[in-house]
């Protein structure tokens, strides 16, 4: 079985949230075997970051899906869309 590395974009609920508490509440939200392998920043409004972590997941049923619910189940979490995807 292969991996997967999907870039997803994560939108904080609010301009003043820390986003390095954020960062690791998300690393804590992630389903077994699956792994962050670095988080982008990007300003999106009004001094909104979004953060886009590159998560590593196993290449099986359900792929990506487990890690979105997980991630919009995180404190401070607006809304989790997957930008994009690829085997590795």
């Amino acid at each position: 079985m292969g991996k997967v590395a999907a870039k997803i974009k994560v939108m904080p609920d609010s301009p003043e949230i820390d986003l390095d508490a954020l960062q690791e509440r998300l690393e804590s939200a992630l389903p077994e075997g699956a792994k962050i392998n670095g988080v982008e920043r990007e300003d999106v409004a009004f001094g909104l970051i979004a953060l886009y972590p590159t998560v590593i997941v196993p290449d099986g049923s359900g792929g990506t899906e487990t890690v979105e619910e997980n991630f919009a189940d995180v404190e401070g979490v607006e809304s989790v869309g997957v930008e994009n995807v690829g085997r590795i």
